[in-house]
């Protein structure tokens, strides 16, 4: 029997959302700390990117440098203006980065859940 991946994979989620919302309070303590610039951390596509290997088991499936095709390039966002005091802390773009965070740790949890209670159906019978 195959380990289950998908538990895997929202634990290494929900700890890289633990850390992003540990740079964005970061962030916000520090908005009116003279010099401090604001910090954020690789997103995950990126970091999972780098630990897993997409393989093409099926001539059918997609090509994983299809994958990287398929993002949307954000421009202009999350450039803040960078004050006299040379900190370029944008509160604006901090709480809604911190709302992302939530909603998508709730997303997480909520898969997580149906998935599990899914399991239990099955296992119950």
């Amino acid at each position: 029997m195959q380990p289950m991946q998908l538990f895997n994979l929202a634990f290494r989620q929900n700890e890289w959302l633990a850390q992003r919302q540990s740079v964005i309070s970061s962030n916000i303590a520090n908005a009116n700390t003279p010099g401090y610039k604001a910090k954020d951390v690789e997103s995950f596509e990126d970091v999972m990117s780098k630990s897993v290997r997409m393989t093409v088991t099926d001539g059918q499936h997609m090509a994983p440098a299809d994958i990287g095709n398929l993002r949307q390039q954000e421009s202009g966002f999350g450039e803040a203006e960078v004050l006299v005091s040379g900190n370029d802390v944008n509160l604006e773009q901090e709480f809604l980065k911190s709302s992302e965070v939530v909603r998508s740790y709730t997303m997480n949890t909520q898969i997580m859940k149906t998935f599990d209670r899914m399991l239990q159906s099955v296992t119950k019978g």
